[in-house]
């Protein structure tokens, strides 16, 4: 197990213990797509003594996490599977929920809360953009991968490392989505008269944020990193 300093990368402290992710959501540090920022960096962004974190972070190491599976484990393959199971299956599952709660509370208090209605917006925009993104990684990128991984890929390295540049570019623009979502619902949280639906899609976005984070924090943090290796050597 890797030990934290102030210069190790977000991305490395949550691949070595994935349950010191739930410290970053609640300090609302970035781990996923702003996992090449130091412990320093991030900390000082946010106003925070990195070495009280550090000490926070270690506290997790003899926690069980029984839900966080261990990325850092897995084959490529695996973790491909892994991917495309839980989290994309997550998304196939709740995406359309998510479609019919915005549709319906933008329809009915839209106008008393106008934010709904850009909420809605935007969200008819990321559903567009996951449902493309996700499908070029389960037809085209974690096939790419797992023919890496048997040694019979036909992608040079070059072809792989602009494939995954972009999806993480796309990473980006999704992360940057979600702090969109989290900044017009007040940090998820719903006015004193929101009827049940209302208060229903603000948790599922809340929901979607945290989710997300762990996603592409397997990507790009765990799964493409290893993928750029074995291409290389």
């Amino acid at each position: 197990m890797q030990n934290i300093t102030t210069e190790t990368t977000i991305g490395e402290i949550v691949r070595s213990v994935p349950a010191r992710s739930r410290i970053f959501e609640k300090l609302g540090i970035d781990y996923c797509c702003g996992g090449k920022k130091s412990l320093a960096e991030a900390c000082k962004a946010k106003g925070l003594d990195p070495a009280t974190i550090a000490t926070m972070l270690a506290a997790m190491d003899d926690v069980a996490d029984a839900t966080a599976a261990d990325a850092d484990l897995m084959t490529l393959s695996d973790l491909c599977d892994h991917i495309q199971s839980v989290h994309h299956g997550y998304l196939r599952e709740e995406l359309p929920r998510l479609d019919f709660m915005t549709r319906k509370v933008a329809a009915v208090h839209g106008e008393h809360e106008p934010r709904l209605l850009e909420i809605r917006r935007l969200f008819q925009v990321f559903l567009a953009k996951v449902a493309e993104h996700t499908q070029r990684e389960d037809e085209v990128i974690f096939p790419a991968i797992r023919r890496l991984e048997k040694k019979s890929s036909a992608e040079s390295h070059a072809e792989l490392a602009e494939l995954l540049k972009k999806l993480e570019e796309e990473h980006d623009n999704t992360g940057a989505a979600l702090e969109k979502f989290k900044e017009l619902t007040d940090g998820y949280v719903p006015p004193d008269w929101a009827c049940n639906t209302f208060r229903a899609l603000y948790d599922a976005l809340a929901e979607l944020e945290a989710e997300t984070h762990q996603h592409i924090h397997k990507e790009n943090n765990v799964l493409f990193p290893k993928a750029r290796a074995l291409a290389a050597a």
